[in-house]
């Protein structure tokens, strides 16, 4: 009869595994719902309106709503007992302040009074997202820089072609 020996886990993969699900994972989620879900709102009504701080504003809004609503959603989801995913008022605070963060990077440019430098500025400003995600997303989960990049670039597009749909529709 031969006996089934129990996995074991060194306390430094543990400290890890838990470090990841209980910080990097609802950081990265926030990071990521801030960056792609506020792309929409802001460049729909920029293009629509050609007014930067009307954009400004829109895109402050986002990222504050946004950042309460994932912040509510993920401190209700559980309370961690069950799922081992630390404290749920931690959780949403790091989800939360991670989606107000990922929204609120791209809104900055819009400060600027220029409608065509506030654009171009916003866009740069989301490509310097996109790879940041995509390197986070590589050092902490191991996956592929180039996979994790094309997929977050993949997902921004989309929302990139639906919000100049909107404004150009909106705008006339």
């Amino acid at each position: 009869m031969s006996a089934i020996a129990p996995a074991t886990v060194s306390p430094g993969s543990v400290g890890s595994q838990s470090f990841l699900l209980m910080r990097v994972q609802p950081a990265l989620s926030g990071l990521m719902d801030g960056s792609l879900s506020t792309l929409a709102p802001i460049f729909a009504v920029v293009l629509a309106t050609h007014r930067p701080l009307t954009a400004f504003y829109t895109g402050a809004a986002t990222a504050l709503g946004a950042g309460v609503s994932m912040a509510f959603s993920e401190g209700l989801s559980d309370t961690g007992d069950l799922t081992g995913r630390g404290r749920p008022l931690l959780r949403g605070a790091i989800t939360g302040g991670g989606t107000f963060a990922g929204g609120i990077f791209h809104t900055l440019p819009f400060l600027i009074a220029s409608y065509g430098a506030a654009v171009s500025a916003a866009i740069a400003v989301v490509g310097s997202e996109l790879l940041i995600l995509a390197w986070l997303r590589h050092k902490f989960f191991q996956t592929s820089f180039t996979r994790s990049f094309l997929a977050i670039t993949i997902g921004g597009s989309i929302i990139a072609v639906m919000s100049a749909a909107l404004g150009a529709a909106a705008g006339g």
